[in-house]
Formats: C-alpha cells, sequence, structure tokens
C-alpha cells in the first residue's frame, strides 16, 4: 500500500504542478475538490428539478414525456437533461478523485476516520441514485437497468426470485412502480446532500463551494458538451416482451452491469462487499502502533501567545481553525506558501507539498507550511495573524508615468498614485500586480521609503510571460495598473553585523531598496554585494552600484559573471553568485546574509552558507516563485 500511495503521490504532486502554472494555485481544480463536487450537486439537482416538473410517473407515459422534453422543450428540457446527465457523470469523477487523494496522502487516518466512512457511505448513496434515474426514462437503457438489477439482488437470500416476478409480463409494471422509483430519486439525493454536510462537520472552515472563476468555467464546459453531444434515449420505448439490443452504457455509474453477464451473481455480491469493507477498515490498515506517542500536542501560535492542541495526526493549521485562531491560509493543499510559518521550538513532519510553496532553502531556515505539516512534538510557531485571515487586501490603482530600457530584457517602470498619494512600505517588500481575471504577478519595490510619490519596480522580460510581456511590447506612459500590498518580510534586520548581500538578476531589485534605505537612516554596518547575473549587459545597474561604493566607505559591489562571453574583456569575477562570496567569506560565524534570486539559487546558497558557520536566524531569502506570491514572478 505503502508504494502505491508514493505512486499516487508523485502523479498528483507533478498534475498539481502544471494546473499551478496554468490556472495559478488558487484557483487549481485539484484543490477544490471537495468544493467542485457541492457545485456539482447543485447543478444536477436543479435541473433534475425542472425535468421532474414535466415528467410523467405512468407507464405509458414515462418514454414519452422524456421524449417531448428533449425535443419539443430542445431550448431547456433537451440542454438540461443533457446537463443533469454530464453534472453527475462529473460530480462521481470529482468524488472519486477527491477519495483518491485524501488516499495517496494518508489523510484518512485517525480522527480523520468518521470523515473517511462517511465518504464511503456517499459513494454508495450516489451510485444507487444515479442506477435509479436511469430506470426512470423507460427506454430500452432503463429496462436493462432494471432486469440487470433486480437478477443480481433477488441472488440474495430471502428475495428469491420476488423482484424478477414484477418483470414477466409487460402488465407487471404499474403506475404504481413509477411512482415509487420517482420518489426515490427524491429520497435519496436527499440523504446524499445530509451526507455531504456530515461529511465535512470535521474539517474546520470547510468550503462548499469553489472560486467563481472555476464555476464559471466548469459550467460553461458542462453547457457546451450538453450543446455538442446532446443525452438521448436509447432504443426507443422499452418493451418487456422482447431482448434489450446492444446499449451504450455510462461506465461512471454503470461500471458493475458487464459483469453479470461475464461472472456469476455472487462473484459480483463478493466483489462489492470486499471493495467496500476493505475501503471502510482503510483507516486501521495496516495497524499503526503509536508507542509513547501523546495522543494531543501542544502548538503554541507567536505573536498572539495562543496555545491549541492537535490531534495525533492533525495538521497545524487544522488545529489552529478549530481552535479559532485566524491563519493565512488559501489552498490547504500545499501549492501556494499562503500559510507558512516558522517553527521556533519543537519538531515537526513537513508533510507532502510543492517545493516551490515551500523551497529547501527555506526549509532549511526553519520555515514550514501549516496546511501540510504536522507536530512530531510540542511545538512553537511564529506566524503573522488578522482579524480575518483570508480578508481581501487593499486594492490600489496607480499610473504609469516613467519606462526606462535598462537593457534589452529588463525595464524600469515608474507608477505613481493617484492624487499624489503615497504608499507607506518597508524596504525589501514587494506588491502583487493585478490582472484583469484575478492572477497575481509580484514584483519588488526598487525604490527606498524615502522616496515619495512614486514607485519603482524592475520588470526583467519572461519569455511567454503574460505580463512581461505586456510591459515590453504593448505598455506604454499613462497606463493603468492594480495592485495590492505592501507584501513580504524580506527587510533587513536590527543588529550590529555585517551584511552580506546575495542578488541574482533583478534580485537586485529589493537589495537596491533595502541599501538606499540604510544609506539615508544613517546605518554603517559593513555591506557587501554579490550580484550574479549570465552576461555583462545584465548588469543593469552596475555604475549607480559602483557610485554608491564610491561615496560610502561601508559599501562593496562584486559583480559575477556566470556566463561570460570569451571575446569580451570581462576581467571580473566568474562563475555562480554564491561560491564568489564562499570564497570571500570561508567562515561567516557573526555576518547576515540576505540572499533574493531565482528559487534554484536560494536552494543552492542557503545551505552553503549554513555549512559554512552562517546561524540560522541570520540568513534571510526571499525565492522568486513565478507561481506563488514572490517578488519575481512573470
Amino acid at each position: 500500500m505503502k508504494r502505491l500511495q508514493a505512486a499516487l503521490q508523485w502523479l498528483f504532486l507533478r498534475v498539481e504542478d502544471v494546473f499551478n502554472r496554468a490556472f495559478g494555485d488558487r484557483l487549481n481544480p485539484l484543490y477544490h475538490l471537495g468544493a467542485i463536487t457541492f457545485f456539482l450537486f447543485w447543478v444536477v439537482a436543479g435541473s433534475g428539478l425542472y425535468l421532474y416538473a414535466f415528467f410523467e410517473t405512468g407507464v405509458a407515459d414515462a418514454h414519452a414525456s422524456v421524449e417531448a422534453l428533449t425535443h419539443h422543450q430542445w431550448f431547456a428540457g433537451g440542454i438540461l437533461r443533457s446537463l443533469h446527465r454530464y453534472a453527475a457523470d462529473g460530480f462521481m469523477l470529482v468524488m472519486m478523485l477527491h477519495l483518491l487523494r485524501h488516499f495517496a496522502f494518508d489523510r484518512f487516518r485517525g480522527f480523520r476516520w468518521f470523515s473517511w466512512l462517511s465518504g464511503v457511505a456517499l459513494i454508495w448513496g450516489v451510485y444507487v441514485s444515479g442506477i435509479n434515474g436511469y430506470m426512470l426514462p423507460w427506454d430500452r437503457l432503463a429496462q436493462y437497468v432494471i432486469t440487470a438489477s433486480f437478477e443480481w439482488i433477488d441472488w440474495l437470500p430471502g428475495f428469491g426470485g420476488t423482484l424478477m416476478r414484477n418483470l414477466i409480463h409487460p402488465s407487471s409494471i404499474t403506475d404504481r412502480f413509477f411512482s415509487l422509483l420517482a420518489f426515490m430519486h427524491i429520497g435519496i439525493p436527499l440523504v446524499v446532500l445530509l451526507l455531504m454536510f456530515i461529511h465535512v462537520q470535521r474539517v474546520p472552515k470547510a468550503r462548499t463551494h469553489p472560486p467563481r472563476a472555476i464555476m464559471l468555467s466548469l459550467g460553461g464546459t458542462l453547457l457546451l458538451l450538453a450543446l455538442l453531444r446532446p443525452v438521448l434515449s436509447q432504443g426507443g420505448a422499452a418493451d418487456l416482451a422482447s431482448a434489450v439490443p446492444k446499449l451504450q452504457l455510462d461506465w461512471f455509474y454503470l461500471p458493475l452491469f458487464p459483469l453479470f453477464d461475464l461472472w456469476p451473481f455472487g462473484a459480483v455480491w463478493a466483489l462489492v462487499v470486499a471493495g467496500t469493507w476493505l475501503l471502510a477498515l482503510l483507516p486501521w490498515l495496516p495497524p499503526k502502533r503509536r508507542g509513547s506517542a501523546k495522543a494531543e500536542l501542544d502548538i503554541s501560535v507567536h505573536p498572539d501567545n495562543r496555545t491549541v492542541r492537535a490531534r495525533f495526526g492533525e495538521t497545524i493549521l487544522d488545529a489552529g481553525l478549530r481552535g479559532e485562531i485566524n491563519l493565512p491560509y488559501e489552498c490547504r493543499n500545499g501549492g501556494c506558501g499562503v500559510c507558512m510559518c516558522t517553527v521556533l521550538h519543537g519538531t515537526v513532519d513537513h508533510g507532502i507539498y510543492q517545493r516551490s510553496a515551500l523551497p529547501d532553502a527555506l526549509r532549511a531556515q526553519g520555515k514550514t507550511l501549516m496546511c501540510c505539516a504536522t507536530p512530531l512534538s510540542d511545538v512553537d510557531i511564529e506566524v503573522e495573524t488578522t482579524g480575518d485571515a483570508r480578508a481581501p487586501l487593499p486594492m490600489h490603482e496607480a499610473r504609469v508615468v516613467r519606462m526606462d530600457r535598462f537593457s534589452d530584457d529588463v525595464i524600469r517602470l515608474i507608477v505613481a498614485l493617484p492624487d499624489g498619494q503615497d504608499l507607506p512600505f518597508r524596504a525589501g517588500q514587494y506588491i502583487n500586480i493585478v490582472l484583469d481575471d484575478g492572477q497575481r504577478r509580484a514584483f519588488s519595490f526598487a525604490n527606498p521609503p524615502q522616496v515619495r510619490g512614486h514607485i519603482e519596480l524592475h520588470v526583467r522580460h519572461i519569455p511567454g510571460g503574460r505580463f512581461t510581456g505586456q510591459v515590453f511590447t504593448q505598455m506604454k506612459v499613462g497606463d493603468t495598473l492594480r495592485f495590492e500590498g505592501p507584501l513580504g518580510d524580506f527587510t533587513l534586520r536590527e543588529g550590529e553585523a555585517p551584511i552580506l548581500f546575495v542578488a541574482g538578476a533583478t534580485g537586485f531589485a529589493p537589495i537596491k531598496s533595502i541599501v538606499e534605505d540604510a544609506f539615508a537612516r544613517g546605518i554603517t554596518r559593513p555591506m557587501r554585494l554579490y550580484w550574479g547575473v549570465r552576461k555583462r549587459a545584465d548588469l543593469y545597474a552596475l555604475d549607480l552600484a559602483e557610485q554608491w561604493q564610491r561615496e560610502h566607505s561601508n559599501f562593496h559591489v562584486v559583480p559575477v559573471l556566470s556566463e561570460p562571453d570569451p571575446a569580451g574583456a570581462w576581467s571580473g569575477r566568474t562563475g555562480l553568485v554564491h561560491e564568489a562570496m564562499l570564497a570571500d567569506f570561508p567562515d561567516l560565524t557573526g555576518h547576515e546574509v540576505y540572499v533574493c534570486g531565482s528559487v534554484k539559487m536560494v536552494e543552492a546558497a542557503v545551505p552553503a552558507f549554513l555549512a559554512q558557520g552562517l546561524g540560522e536566524g541570520f540568513c534571510f531569502s526571499d525565492a522568486f516563485v513565478p507561481s506563488a506570491p514572490r517578488p519575481g514572478a512573470a
């Protein structure tokens, strides 16, 4: 089972990474599977109520009423019949993906057994409801479904063919029978809805509706499918006097029915019963020994100084939300990084997550994702909390007032708030540019807080980048931008230790803000900047850094090229920028290091710094993660 779970984890993580790149972590459908099932249920229920209003429950009228809905009310009945079918299929597909994902990530044990068992019950409730639905149109498919189902049930002791006797002659099917089928098709979904709400009761602040963009796109897809491939009756009206011809089965709801013709009924019953029991017992298979582990652990949240108890295997986020602490979170699946915290004391199991959300460099600093991490001992964590952790940030609108081409692929973008407004921020922070569809692109302040009236951003062109491509090809002075911020804690700490900056490419922007702020505040601590790029042309503001060096005795800049032009006249440092710094400082004890650049650079640099004596509490980094709200995203 462990090998199966590992394989499924590998598959889910890679598919989720692709979806994160395509849609962004906020709109990744795999992070909203439970909420999507609720949405699809309401689509099925709403379309079903309309169909039921025109459905005749008599034997002689059932098929005719369905055909009238399909063909005479094409604009409503036909489309809604197709929408009803496809939404029901989607409901089953998403529900099974939801179950498979929780199995893959081992989120069904311990206190989660109740949610798992209620989910297993939901599967059978949905199956029975769907099979019952295929009986109502009273076409040849309905005849096959009823006959096969009755034969299978009649195999059980105590029935002895009592159900099949109702199908011996066409007159055996009465209007009362159809009234019973219709009553079941209303009653069973109500039980399913009740089970769905019971199912989520033990999930703190469970979401029962997905983001609006997902609802609109999913609804549009179902509608398009209904238009392109409408659902029709099969084989005409049911006729118990003749054999059922070849049919097309719905493999989402009728996967067992082909087995009725291939296996003995007893073997099919054995498969169903054994499979159900296996699913039901999974939370206790194989039995796990806890040893002397505590059943509950204390989580102390700073700076609020509040403590909650975490159940065995419960994530920090779930425990905190259950304890009414307003912790920041978004995807709840280790894909966005919003719920990152610092573990001050104690140990945690970091769980399974996207490395883009928690790079190894940050994990080495004691960071973890609350939605994935489970405490292994009593822990103290530090995290910023708010009155409403998911409340939207204030939105600002600014106008482009200047655009300077620093190099072939770097533009300095100057934007200003209306009416001379000013935006207070700390040097090193960033803003999120908000695109028309709500997606975010993050860029650091390149100017210090003392420069008021405008915001300076350094935009590097990313091939295929949506926003950066717009900046380089379409944007002009006078255009407006929406953004939220300021955000981030990549800021200069108070202290006396010498400072080493390591910047990669446009990672120079937040360093520029920090250095100029330090000059303005009269900070005299020694500062040395190692700026790493590929080519000499990429050192787009080296003249400014060299000017700082001439004017401030406590500042020094070291440019480093990783791919110098062999025909060029470069006589400076070459190689990887962090290795150049390590060569100059073989012992980093007593220094503070600030690293800003790509994830690859940060992940390579930080562990090397720690290995050469840098204290974990004196290394601060900001990794460029395109799919998450970090500076440098495309």
